[in-house]
């Protein structure tokens, strides 16, 4: 019997995350035999148990639903819902009553580690029920850091506007030359430094701008950070240095948190900020030059102007393959990226267990970071430079871009 789809987003978004909603309704929408309506979750799984959803199927019959391919941010808005670890919760059989109410077969949710957390609990929960709707995850984040797939998508735009954002800040820096400067670049990050390592795409030659890069799987030793700075200076007196938001003393504590306490998110995850203002104040405490410190903040995610068409293209072709995923009969899994050997770059499409997915992190290898933890090696370069390669045309209008928007 044909049955309804429903998607929704969840988690900080990317610059591709509606590449992956486009695909998802679009291949919907192409499987009319198998798939009715397709409805989208207003604010994630919390806005559904508001009873917010929409027919975003709806946005086919107009230009909007190509608008939405190269939309950054959440066409259809996010949340940070954390379902309960108990499945007897009164809060599961809500949800899947609004569900039958609307006849879904297939449910998709676009998102990082938390969200496939969700994806896990709903497929367990409809296991336990003999329900038949099928749950799907549609992987995205711009950290990297889920773990059974090559690569997620959002993390290659991302990548794109670091290393390239770098490479201008760089520049800029090196128009004095009579004075020794520092510039500290704070990059998204908490755990994994995937992020912050696409600092080094910046580089034009060895040596190069950003000579130090600091990432949180190796533990941040302060007065080494600060022998390296002014090692450094000697041959490279306007230093770059990227570091990433999470550095930490190998003992729990972030470096941001020597500055200040900071809060927790739903999720229990401290929301970090400030690692590179503490640096800026140390280095000119200690050393006495010239310092500056600049977080790249959320323009890392929301960059249309940086978009990698390879990034958009696989994460469109995430959407299309979870579908196809869940009318094969799959359920409680996530799609995945699998890298074929060789010199080429070639990717397929698979899927992955999903309990296997959720509450994990996948960090840099640690061979690719330096000995002293300051610098990563040429390994990873090889591994993201075919993630950013190619631009998007966005749709524009008086010099401006033309975005979805939600009426």
């Amino acid at each position: 019997m044909k049955k309804n789809a429903i998607v929704g987003q969840s988690g900080g978004p990317t610059a591709v995350i509606n590449g992956s909603l486009y695909g998802v309704v679009s291949e919907g929408l192409k499987q009319a035999e198998k798939i009715g309506q397709v409805y989208g979750m207003i604010n994630g799984i919390e806005g559904f148990l508001a009873g917010r959803c929409m027919d975003i199927g709806a946005l086919s019959e107009t230009n909007e639903l190509e608008y939405v391919k190269t939309t950054p941010g959440s066409y259809l808005g996010s949340c940070r819902y954390k379902l309960p670890e108990s499945l007897s919760d009164p809060v599961y059989p809500e949800l899947f009553k609004k569900l039958e109410e609307k006849d879904i077969g297939y449910f998709f949710y676009i998102g990082g580690n938390d969200s496939m957390d969700t994806v896990s609990k709903l497929s367990r929960y409809a296991a336990g029920i003999n329900s038949d709707i099928r749950f799907i995850g549609i992987p995205k984040t711009i950290d990297n850091d889920l773990v059974h797939t090559d690569h997620t998508p959002g993390f290659g735009s991302a990548a794109k506007y670091v290393g390239t954002t770098v490479r201008e800040i760089a520049t800029d820096a090196m128009v004095y030359d009579n004075k020794q400067s520092v510039t500290i670049i704070e990059i998204m990050g908490r755990h994994a430094g995937w992020l912050t390592a696409a600092g080094a795409l910046a580089r034009k030659f060895e040596g190069d701008n950003p000579v130090l890069i600091y990432l949180p799987e190796v533990a941040f030793d302060q007065d080494a950070f600060i022998a390296k700075v002014k090692e450094s200076l000697k041959s490279t007196p306007n230093l770059v240095v990227c570091i990433s938001e999470g550095i930490n003393d190998g003992k729990g504590k972030f470096i941001c948190e020597y500055a200040s306490d900071v809060g927790v998110d739903n999720f229990g995850h401290k929301m970090l900020t400030g690692s590179g203002k503490y640096l800026e104040n140390l280095v000119k405490e200690k050393l006495g030059v010239k310092v500056r410190s600049v977080e790249l903040n959320v323009c890392q995610r929301c960059s249309s102007t940086l978009l990698s068409a390879a990034d958009l293209d696989e994460a469109v072709n995430a959407g299309i393959h979870g579908v196809q995923a869940a009318l094969s009969g799959e359920t409680g899994k996530m799609v995945t990226f699998i890298r074929q050997p060789g010199s080429s770059y070639e990717l397929s499409y698979g899927t992955a267990d999903v309990n296997l997915i959720c509450n994990e992190e996948k960090p840099v290898p640690q061979d690719w970071i330096t000995q002293d933890g300051s610098d990563i090696s040429e390994e990873f370069i090889a591994y993201a430079l075919p993630l950013i390669q190619g631009n998007v045309a966005i749709p524009e209008k008086d010099g401006l871009p033309i975005f979805a928007y939600r009426k």
